[in-house]
């Protein structure tokens, strides 16, 4: 039997990452009826079926997974050694994959995004939005971008950016028609403008003060999916809203927004660059996590 390639076993390791042959092809920049044509032909060359596959569905089998369980590691060890190479040259070079949410990429991540590249042109950078909690490794990712108190314990972090404080306001005319809340308890009787998370369900509001922490269940007559939408609702009178504190700083400073609660709402770890730990960090991504280090430490 002639032993398969390793462009062979490359395309079986991305259809087993996947188990979809459309995302495979992308990443591979092939047309999924080239990257069948190849898996047919492995699975003859081996003489087992990797993968059941209908129209709806791909599955490894038990000799796929098999293969997988062993084949990952081992590239990961080339590209590991691959990797090392980039020491040689004068600058890293390659693609960086991030995941960072919404207000993330607004507020730290590509505010230092065009200087970094600038420095590093030969890095790829890729920034997937994304509100959900993501798995880094299970999607493909170098790294990802969350607050610091959201993050799985098996991470390693690096924090990118200050501490954070999320403020509740309101507009002065929304005041002429609802009292003035003086405890997180209030809120139950005003309306409020409402978040919902990318996973269905709905934010509840945290307050803390003298180490007594709350969460409020709040109702109101707007549900949004992204907390910076808020602010335009908020200035119409047309309820309270819980948005970090840099958005509505001017809003706050031009008398159009009133913060109320503010003893409640104390700061927070703000955002942090979180990646799986790994014998070898490649290059793109440790350039990046000591380019946000540096602009982190001029920062403050």
């Amino acid at each position: 039997m002639k032993s398969p390639s390793t462009a062979d076993l490359s395309i079986f390791l991305c259809i087993a990452h996947h188990l979809n042959f459309s995302r495979a092809a992308v990443e591979l920049g092939l047309t999924p009826s080239a990257l069948s044509h190849s898996l047919r032909a492995l699975e003859n060359r081996l003489g087992v079926r990797l993968f059941n596959r209908t129209t709806r569905s791909v599955a490894m089998t038990e000799a796929g997974e098999r293969l997988y369980t062993r084949l990952k590691p081992a590239f990961r060890d080339i590209d590991d050694a691959l990797e090392d190479l980039n020491s040689f040259r004068d600058k890293p070079s390659g693609n960086l994959r991030l995941t960072a949410g919404r207000q993330a990429c607004e507020l730290v991540l590509l505010p230092i995004v065009s200087q970094f590249l600038q420095m590093y042109p030969d890095i790829r950078l890729e920034v997937v939005d994304s509100d959900a909690l993501v798995d880094v490794v299970a999607g493909g990712f170098d790294a990802g971008v969350r607050f610091g108190n959201r993050l799985e314990a098996d991470m390693v972090s690096l924090p990118i950016g200050p501490n954070m404080r999320s403020v509740v306001v309101g507009a002065p005319a929304f005041f002429e028609r609802h009292a003035v809340p003086q405890k997180p308890e209030d809120l139950h009787g005003i309306p409020c403008i409402r978040h919902r998370f990318p996973s269905g369900s709905m934010y509840r509001w945290e307050f803390e003060r003298g180490g007594i922490a709350q969460e409020i269940e709040i109702n109101g007559p707007l549900t949004l999916g992204d907390v910076s939408l808020m602010v335009g609702p908020a200035q119409q009178g047309l309820g309270l809203a819980y948005v970090f504190e840099n958005m509505v700083t001017g809003a706050l400073a031009d008398g159009s927004l009133i913060q109320v609660l503010a003893d409640w709402c104390p700061y927070y770890p703000g955002l942090h660059l979180y990646y799986p730990s790994r014998r070898h960090v490649p290059a793109p991504l440790k350039a990046f996590i000591d380019f946000a280090r540096s602009a982190r430490q001029q920062a403050t």
